[in-house]
């Protein structure tokens, strides 16, 4: 097997940053590493189960002292920002700080009552300091984001007098819309902007929904390429996601190396542990998986967050799968209870969680549950229409017999130009029920050339990961 091309040292990162000055920046990437992308995309594909090699390796050991205590720093803003908005002569700047500190925790923990937080604290910031405040702005919008209230957020991202900001947010959110060219100019806005491991990420995402594989690798890999040390959520998130584009592709083993690094990089960061998770249970190791739910939750110390009804749906999945019925129907109802709490607002904070209860309310596989389900996603294709949500919206509609319905929605997500194979298979079946056995049999090979190794475990994990998509 080739070696992977080598990470830039910081003096050839310098120099080939400047070398692209004076032509625009995605084109001058291209035109400096196209020959070596070949080569590397060719080398990528033979890595399948083998162990991981640079440019996938975090390059900055240092840094990962840091990673033991991953909110201490966010802790230590808090407490400070606290006291100084407490002064008499504190100012907007002051609360925008802090607003932007509980965001931060927020994303680290999961803890939903720090969005909370992030809000109260931005609309103060914003009431004292209305004009050329990008950073209240920014928090209400990413809150905004986090109710899947993207509507908001778009209206939010285009008062932002930050540029970087908003078309970051620009990107996000037409993802979710299923707004894919929107999606896809902002994040080449970004990319010419920033050259960022962030912007490279956002590009390679929207590349993924728009099936355009090939490119989506080469960003990744940029990212990756000019990664710094420090940025351990970001270095951990590009490699979690990497990891779940192979992994639906079927290319198991590099995806769980991704996982792993991206352990390494942050002890138990949610995204790689849930993505493990479902690896382990689309390999049939169940306790494996249960290990990883276990260690999540353990890593909340008892604290609420926004992955635990994420967390007893995967453990309902397991004890399914290992024919534990009445076990599976407790975690359900368990999950069931956090979910609806988590929109309804109950727990002091709404979060949009419809899809994630219209899956579990399908998966459970009450009959009484189905007519809920598709007024779910009714709802939810109102706020937003990536294909993970109208593939679930396809499903609610069949699980209730509406089959052409169910047709006309899941051609919209394969419209979108997603290649999933559990779509795939999900439009499929749809075919098949219609009486097209010809159609579901192009939908199947579909399937197949996009994961070579979807199988029944493979849709028995379906829906349990999070990362491109979600």
């Amino acid at each position: 097997m080739k070696q992977l091309t080598a990470r830039p040292s910081k003096i050839g990162k310098r120099w080939w940053m400047a070398a692209l000055i004076g032509v625009p920046l995605t084109s001058g990437l291209l035109w400096l590493t196209q020959s070596d992308w070949t080569t590397q995309l060719q080398d990528l594909g033979g890595l399948t189960g083998s162990r991981l090699e640079a440019p996938y390796r975090y390059p900055y050991p240092d840094s990962l002292a840091e990673s033991s205590a991953p909110t201490a720093r966010i802790e230590q803003e808090i407490a400070h920002y606290q006291q100084v908005v407490r002064q008499p002569a504190s100012s907007g700047l002051d609360t925008g700080a802090l607003a932007i500190a509980y965001l931060q925790m927020a994303r680290a923990t999961g803890q939903g009552h720090w969005y909370l937080l992030a809000d109260q604290a931005a609309q103060q910031s914003f009431s004292k300091l209305p004009i050329n405040n990008s950073t209240a702005l920014s928090v209400l919008a990413r809150v905004a984001e986090a109710q899947h209230d993207f509507a908001t957020t778009l209206k939010l991202a285009g008062q932002i007098p930050d540029p970087k900001e908003a078309i970051a947010l620009q990107v996000t959110t037409n993802l979710a819309l299923g707004k894919l060219p929107a999606a896809h100019q902002a994040a080449q806005q970004l990319v010419d902007l920033t050259l960022s491991p962030s912007a490279f990420t956002l590009q390679a995402l929207v590349q993924v929904a728009q099936g355009q594989d090939t490119a989506a690798l080469k960003n990744f890999d940029y990212a990756l390429t000019i990664e710094e040390p420090g940025e351990l959520s970001t270095s951990a998130r590009t490699r979690t996601l990497l990891g779940r584009f192979y992994y639906e592709r079927g290319q198991l083993g590099l995806a769980n190396d991704l996982y792993r690094e991206a352990l390494h990089i942050l002890p138990n960061y949610p995204a790689a542990q849930m993505n493990l998770a479902q690896l382990e249970i689309r390999r049939q190791h169940y306790g494996a998986a249960d290990r990883h739910y276990t260690q999540l939750s353990a890593a909340s110390a008892g604290a609420s967050t926004v992955y635990d009804p994420l967390v007893l749906r995967g453990r309902a999945r397991v004890k399914a799968l290992q024919g534990d019925r009445p076990a599976a129907e407790a975690l359900w109802t368990e999950a069931e209870t956090l979910l609806r709490q988590s929109f309804a607002g109950t727990s002091g904070f709404t979060l949009g969680h419809r899809r994630d209860l219209a899956r579990l309310l399908l998966e459970r596989g009450n009959p009484s549950d189905t007519a809920e389900a598709v007024s779910l996603m009714q709802t939810e294709v109102t706020r937003r229409r990536d294909a993970e949500t109208l593939d679930t919206y396809a499903w609610a509609l069949a699980t209730q017999g509406q089959w052409q319905q169910a047709q006309t929605v899941v051609k919209e997500a394969i419209a979108l130009g997603t290649r999933d194979a559990t779509l795939f298979h999900r439009a499929a079946t749809i075919e098949t029920a219609l009486g097209n056995p010809t159609q579901a049999a192009t939908y199947r090979q579909q399937a197949q050339a996009i994961d070579p190794n979807f199988d029944q475990q493979a849709q028995q994990a379906a829906g349990l990961g999070t990362g491109l998509g979600s």
